[in-house]
């Protein structure tokens, strides 16, 4: 589905949270959790404090149904993320402080889906 909508996916691999928490890692500006199982899991503490959300999404993977109907679920969890990531580019980030910009992220996470992207 990604490479469908021109993603490189050459380099894409699951990781655990461990890859980054080590010396030398990539610090994170932004974490966001996006299975709906995760929401209530613990979250471990990422380096340099990055600004954490929830943004739940139903696993398209658990859909059962026809072939036709699977791929539609990728389709519009594809759909949902984009139109999240189109708002969250759209905030005026550096004019935000912390504390706003993590508002803002958890409210995209519940909202995002039932207004128009920007």
């Amino acid at each position: 589905m990604l490479a469908e909508h021109a993603h490189d996916v050459s380099r894409l691999r699951s990781k655990g949270w461990n890859e980054f928490a080590g010396p030398g890692m990539p610090m994170m500006d932004f974490v966001f959790t996006v299975c709906d199982q995760a929401a209530g899991e613990f979250c471990p503490a990422w380096p340099g404090q990055p600004v954490t959300a929830h943004w739940g999404f139903a696993d398209p993977v658990e859909v059962e149904g026809t072939a036709d109907e699977r791929r539609a679920a990728f389709q519009a969890t594809h759909a949902a993320i984009t139109r999240r990531l189109r708002l969250l580019c759209s905030l005026p980030i550096d004019k935000l402080d912390t504390l706003s910009l993590q508002r803002e992220l958890t409210e995209l996470g519940r909202t995002a889906d039932r207004r128009p992207a920007r």
